[in-house]
């Protein structure tokens, strides 16, 4: 991993994370998996090293991490174990919304406590009706006083069990232009009234991480949770948040492929057919160089994205192409991993197997890369990203 440009505190923080993921979680993995155990000495580990705090500003306790770090970071903890990843990212996401566009008031109640860990934020967006096309929510705010009543369901809410904070996504009328809805933002809080957890999700991979129905039956939240206090400014807000989000997942990603690669080249230092191991066999070889190669120019390209985030320029086209890219990099490292395995890589054993489950999450997961493709092309044909593609007309 580059981090020629990090500084040596941020260098300390990436190592801290690595050292921590080489001692204490990876040797756990497979019991935890096999016996499906939560993970609570390494979430408590995870807090320790302040991770909830990653996009949590320094004066609300938080590390504050520049977003190359921040991605950095994810890297090295989802090639441990993604599901570590997957505790930090959603949370992250919220923090990064509430730092950037809440209010005064709103930072001082929740980073602070998001920032230890103490309170977990989660993203409660997706309805049975509306998944990509976020336009098309039912989920209604309504204003009763000085509160609002929140009505509707959300699904697939990753660490919804777990969350104290959920970042939601809601209607408030409609915009008297445009007839389109107004989209807000609000900081639900699972303790609020009428806020429930319905079904949960069971999944293919990731099953120490909790995905949930989050039901909103009149949840009463106070005016004062809206986001920013900015009516109608919901979408431009996620948008917002959601390239941190993109970022993040294509980092994780790009963290799966790199253990997968790694699991690939150590069975096949190991594994012998006609007197060698099988790395000494040239098609092995060519397998790996394409492995080896995918790897690195998803994590350069995820590295790009994460550094146009963090110059303040317009990156919703390249955190686009990184998810994109990385999430289809790590599914083809998985399977030419399990190729490189045999028929080994199809037990559940071996550490493949699972990571073979867990790929397809990042080719759906923050939008799925048919969403992601229609963004990159909007920004090609609008002509924004112009300086980026660097076509010679």
């Amino acid at each position: 991993m580059s981090t020629f440009n990090f500084t040596d505190d941020e260098n300390q923080i990436v190592e801290a994370v690595r050292r921590f993921v080489s001692k204490e979680v990876r040797p756990q993995v497979a019991k935890l998996e096999r016996e499906q155990t939560f993970p609570t000495e390494l979430l408590a580990g995870i807090k320790e090293l302040g991770l909830f705090g990653l996009a949590v500003p320094e004066a609300y306790g938080g590390l504050q991490l520049r977003v190359p770090v921040f991605a950095a970071v994810m890297e090295v903890l989802a090639a441990g174990w993604t599901t570590l990843a997957a505790y930090v990212n959603s949370h992250a996401t919220v923090a990064y919304v509430i730092a950037t566009h809440g209010t005064e008031e709103q930072k001082q109640r929740y980073l602070p406590t998001m920032a230890t860990g103490e309170d977990r934020g989660a993203l409660c967006l997706t309805e049975p009706g509306a998944g990509s096309d976020l336009q098309s929510i039912t989920t209604v705010a309504t204003r009763d006083g000085d509160n609002f009543r929140l009505r509707g369901d959300k699904i697939f809410v990753t660490n919804g069990e777990k969350a104290t904070v959920m970042l939601t996504l809601t209607r408030t009328g409609k915009d008297e232009t445009t007839g389109k809805p107004r989209l807000s933002l609000f900081l639900v809080e699972k303790k609020a009234p009428g806020v429930s957890v319905g079904s949960t999700f069971h999944k293919m991979g990731f099953g120490l991480v909790d995905t949930v129905e989050i039901r909103l039956e009149d949840a009463q939240v106070p005016a004062a949770s809206m986001v920013g206090l900015q009516e109608g400014a919901g979408m431009r807000q996620l948008l917002d948040g959601l390239e941190i989000g993109r970022i993040a997942i294509a980092s994780s990603a790009v963290g799966l492929a790199a253990n997968a690669l790694d699991e690939a080249k150590r069975y096949a230092s190991e594994r012998k057919t006609f007197g060698v191991t099988i790395d000494r066999h040239q098609a092995i070889q060519l397998r790996l160089a394409d492995m080896a190669t995918k790897l690195v120019a998803a994590r350069l390209l995820t590295a790009e994205a994460a550094r146009k985030k963090e110059a303040g320029e317009r990156a919703d086209m390249l955190g686009a192409m990184a998810k994109l890219y990385a999430s289809e990099v790590a599914a083809e490292v998985v399977q030419d991993a399990l190729r490189v395995h045999g028929g080994y890589g199809y037990i559940s054993e071996f550490t493949i197997e699972r990571l073979y489950r867990e790929a397809p999450l990042y080719l759906v997961g923050e939008g799925t890369n048919d969403i992601n493709k229609l963004v990159i092309a909007r920004r090609m044909l609008d002509g924004s990203e112009a300086d980026t593609l660097g076509l010679p007309s």
